[in-house]
């Protein structure tokens, strides 16, 4: 490859990162807005917010995907973990925003 053609590729890919980083950020905020319904149920059923029994799964579903991809698993829990928080966060904020009215 010469540089011509590497400053092409390298042009190419940012532009592409670009994009997938605001597919990612459009399914984050996709992915935390179901706090809402998911709170909601959680208080119908009466249920506590952290639900150890779905992390879990959650972790062992990554895990066998990104043995599936080969992508490293542990940066991927690390990920997931985060999300998990954010939408815990969220529900913890509706909850209160309903139980103060």
């Amino acid at each position: 490859m010469d540089r011509a053609e590497a400053l092409k590729v390298l042009q190419e890919s940012r532009v592409a990162i670009d994009k997938i980083d605001e597919e990612l950020i459009y399914l984050i905020e996709k992915r935390t807005s179901l706090a809402k319904d998911i709170v909601s149920a959680k208080m119908a059923l009466g249920m506590d917010i952290e639900d150890k029994k779905r992390e879990d799964f959650i972790q062992d579903k990554i895990k066998k995907i990104s043995k599936q991809k080969e992508i490293d698993g542990d940066f991927i829990n690390k990920i997931m973990k985060i999300l998990m928080e954010l939408s815990k966060k969220e529900q913890e904020k509706i909850l209160r925003r309903n139980t103060n009215g």
